[in-house]
């Protein structure tokens, strides 16, 4: 059975896969529709198998492949004004609206509509597939894949992350590192202040440690950058913790990121970070050998740099006539299969302007040009 991407797109917004919650229904359904196609799709579920990411071949297993890569998460619509329902794909004009039909299932939709085209081409080279789960909220359920990819595939050439760009070339983006901080103080009276550490004051110190670091960068950022910032911004967006106004706070956690320019180390800032905070607590267990500051990793999304000249940059440049790339400021899981030794571009369907909103669209002429792109590729590919 062969489905346009029209036909597939309304199957794939009708699966509710908000990141919270198991994309396994989607998963089984392309598993099932590439079976049908004769092409068999690996899986490979998280610890608990509610999650599963999916990757296939198409043609013959030999280097040279081209990944054509997408996420199947979408984000929650809870208290957002939906004009009708976001799991329920709608045509106004031009245009498709559903939740995900930008963010990114409109190009996951087009990339399985030519899976027949890309049986009955007799592909040289390999088109492979890559579909994975938690990018809206991590960029890491991507990993185990990739480390399977690389473990079970022949040399791949190229990866296309089909992220909504408006089909241009994207060759950079930011990192995005997530942490939680926990202070630990000793508790005690306010009135008697210096027999106690406040775990909130030695925290606010360290806030204002990663904001001061932010504007040293932005002194001697390049005005040239392509970003905007153009330099490694830092902040705190949650912070937790006391108990009473008048106890010194035992306890206090705060969450803090960074977005790192490409070039930029994040292990290093927070090598940094921790030994700003051992100076902290030289002090602070002079009272309390108790003391402690401990940091957390919870997401690691590294940075898209440039490949001039990178396999990746040529075939699009080859494929689209295009001359030119450009960066953005949001994460894709492009700098994690960068990171594995793979060349990489971002380049999809739709506009980021439209990801994450109510009343979430795509529109029609977007996924023609992406089909057109994808014909293209295998042509190349043959």
């Amino acid at each position: 059975m062969q489905l346009d991407y029209l036909s597939l797109l309304e199957i794939l917004v009708a699966f509710e896969t908000v990141s919270d919650r198991s994309n396994g229904a989607l998963i089984a359904f392309v598993r099932d529709y590439l079976h049908g196609h004769g092409v068999e799709a690996r899986l490979v579920p998280n610890a608990d198998e509610s999650k599963v990411n999916l990757y296939a071949t198409i043609g013959p297993a030999v280097a040279g492949g081209v990944v054509l890569s997408g996420h199947t998460d979408v984000v929650p619509v809870a208290d957002q004004a939906w004009t009708g329902d976001p799991f329920r794909l709608t045509r106004s004009g031009g245009r498709l609206y559903g939740r995900g039909a930008a963010d990114m299932k409109g190009f996951v939709a087009v990339a399985l509509a030519m899976v027949p085209d890309m049986v009955r081409a007799g592909l040289r080279r390999p088109i492979h597939l890559a579909l994975s789960y938690d990018e809206e909220i991590s960029c890491m359920g991507v990993l185990p894949m990739i480390a399977e990819m690389l473990r079970t595939l022949p040399p791949l050439d190229a990866v296309i992350v089909g992220e909504p760009t408006g089909m241009d070339l994207v060759d950079a983006h930011k990192g995005a590192y997530g942490y939680t901080t926990r202070v630990t103080g000793h508790e005690g009276h306010s009135s008697l202040i210096g027999a106690g550490v406040s775990a909130v004051s030695l925290a606010a110190r360290l806030i204002v440690h990663i904001e001061d670091c932010m504007r040293q960068r932005a002194l001697v950022a390049d005005p040239d950058c392509v970003f905007e910032p153009g330099y490694t911004t830092g902040h705190a967006g949650v912070i937790k913790g006391g108990s009473a106004c008048n106890i010194l706070a035992g306890h206090c956690a705060f969450e803090w990121e960074l977005r790192t320019i490409p070039g930029d180390d994040a292990a290093a800032i927070l090598a940094e970070f921790a030994a700003f905070g051992e100076t902290l607590l030289e002090a602070a267990r002079a009272i309390s050998p108790h003391c402690a500051i401990e940091t957390v990793v919870d997401c690691a999304i590294p940075a898209l740099t440039p490949e001039p000249g990178g396999a990746a940059d040529a075939l699009c440049r080859r494929l689209t006539g295009k001359n030119t790339t450009r960066a953005v400021s949001f994460c894709t899981e492009a700098g994690q299969f960068q990171s594995a030794g793979l060349s990489t571009i971002v380049l999809g369907p739709g506009s980021i302007e439209q990801a994450h909103k109510p009343d979430e669209f795509i529109e029609l002429k977007q996924l023609q040009t992406c089909e057109a792109f994808l014909r293209a590729l295998i042509r190349a590919q043959m």
